[in-house]
């Protein structure tokens, strides 16, 4: 082999990416036929095979992995370079397309894009919320530039991507303030039995927190799993149920909706991640946010 053929190295880089010929047929826009194809040039020009075929599915074979090896150095560094030369020149308005797990507070995320938003030079932001799986493929496709996320990627996906760990904070317990003040006695041992407001986006924190009461011998009352972060807020001003959020926004929790917090639990954390492309992110308001001092201060409001 007189000379690497970075179109077919390409092509074997996107197969193993997506997982199969279909798939990477679909992001290419190539016919499967063309797709197969050239990789059976390539493997040919390289002398073996890249993929054992079992059970329909594509296996990479020990070729195949140490091929891979030098791709995704190869295109991840060509995808910086490229992300590089897309920000110039610098007097433009830099768009940042980021995408938010559904399951991270509202007020948390704005905490976790704010060092991009005060920048000097101005960000255009397209911020987007969804399952993280599916905001993970986006951003392997370059719709997304940065996503944020609370829980630690899975081996595979780390695989494809760099994980920058963020300020977290630990949960605390909210009410409205008659029912507050009556569970702060006694507590743990007094939300026994009380009603509870759950988060219906599977926050991981949620599921720590489930571990932590039956660590504490605590069984409240499911009474309603509710999606969205500030209707459950809503329903907790009303006294229908005790409800969970971070700790680091509990002023800002109590001001707005008017409850009380109850406890902080120390032993159960709300950790955040910001998951990139590449380890060194080319792009200024991705670099600010993996980078970035959040001081999660009350949000100051002007007056009209």
């Amino acid at each position: 082999m007189d000379q690497l053929n970075l179109r077919h190295l390409y092509y074997f880089w996107m197969i193993s990416r997506e997982g199969s010929i279909a798939r990477a047929s679909e992001v290419l826009e190539l016919a499967p036929q063309t797709l197969s194809g050239q990789l059976a040039t390539f493997e040919s020009s390289l002398g073996g095979l890249l993929f054992q075929r079992e059970r329909r599915k594509l296996i990479l074979t020990d070729l195949g992995r140490t091929v891979l090896g030098y791709a995704e150095e190869i295109f991840t560094l060509a995808g910086e370079l490229n992300e590089t030369l897309r920000l110039a020149p610098s007097d433009r308005p830099l768009t940042l397309s980021a995408g938010v797990s559904a399951s991270i507070h509202k007020l948390i995320a704005y905490y976790l894009l704010q060092p991009a938003m005060v920048l000097p030079r101005q960000i255009q932001l397209n911020c987007q919320t969804g399952g993280p799986e599916d905001l993970l493929l986006r951003l392997k496709r370059k719709e997304l530039d940065i996503v944020l996320i609370d829980r630690m990627p899975s081996v595979n996906e780390r695989g494809s991507f760099a994980v920058h760990a963020l300020a977290g904070s630990t949960i605390s317990l909210f009410a409205s303030p008659v029912l507050a003040r009556r569970l702060r006695k006694g507590f743990p041992a007094s939300l026994n039995g009380e009603p509870l407001l759950a988060n219906a986006t599977d926050a991981p924190y949620f599921e720590k927190l489930m571990n932590w009461f039956s660590l504490q011998g605590v069984r409240m009352n499911l009474v309603a799993r509710i999606d969205d972060s500030a209707l459950i807020k809503v329903f907790g001003r009303q006294g229908l149920g005790v409800f969970a959020a971070p700790t680091a926004i509990s002023e800002e929790v109590c001001r707005q909706y008017e409850v009380e917090q109850i406890a902080s639990i120390d032993d159960v954390k709300d950790e955040l991640f910001a998951i990139t492309r590449g380890k060194n992110p080319a792009h200024d308001g991705v670099r600010a946010i993996c980078q970035g001092d959040v001081s999660f201060q009350p949000i100051q409001r002007t007056s009209k």
